[in-house]
């Protein structure tokens, strides 16, 4: 009699277990997310050094560009003033670490710039006036779901300083290209 109860609760548990199991095929993955991580880096080195005051890095997942809900933070992980003169091919400043945002498309990407931009000069700190500039490159791009991708914005720091005669002051506008390599995981 208790072989019998112990088949009967063996069949039962059985049939529940093959009710409620499933294959891999079966589970559907809905996460719809990307990765991002941002570094910068300088395309050439001036003979004076060039720092920057980083507040943010943002792209703009809207196509109206003036809206407010066009433009999304990176949560920036380095911010402050950074001497960008120094930024190369091996030495770049990470921006933003993997962050994860719903894939979606992207036209613009962004540094948002604090108000203490300046440079070095011959041990003269000379002030960068950034005016309305908002330093973007446009990249016009799709951001696939369960990808990485690293962006390189290199600034080419001799195209972006000039120097106005009329008001004696030194103008940063930011000359930014954006490389960006996707991987698979």
């Amino acid at each position: 009699m208790k072989q019998f109860q112990f088949f009967k609760a063996l069949l039962i548990l059985t049939a529940v277990l093959s009710a409620t199991s499933c294959s891999k095929d079966d589970i559907q993955d809905n996460n719809q997310s990307t990765q991002i991580t941002v570094k910068l880096k300088s395309s050439n080195q001036p003979s004076s050094k060039l720092y920057l005051d980083i507040e943010d890095v943002q792209i703009r997942i809207v196509e109206n560009s003036n809206s407010t809900s066009s433009w999304k933070s990176l949560n920036t992980i380095s911010q402050g003033v950074f001497n960008v003169s120094d930024l190369k091919e091996d030495n770049t400043l990470l921006l933003v670490d993997d962050f994860e945002i719903e894939a979606t498309y992207v036209y613009e990407i962004r540094l948002v710039l604090g108000d203490n931009n300046f440079m070095n000069i011959s041990n003269v700190l000379h002030s960068l006036d950034l005016g309305n500039a908002k330093p973007s490159n446009i990249i016009e791009t799709q951001l696939n779901s369960k990808r990485r991708y690293d962006m390189v914005i290199d600034i080419d720091l001799e195209k972006s300083v000039s120097y106005n005669q009329e008001e004696n002051i030194m103008i940063l506008n930011p000359k930014l290209y954006t490389a960006i390599r996707q991987i698979e995981y």
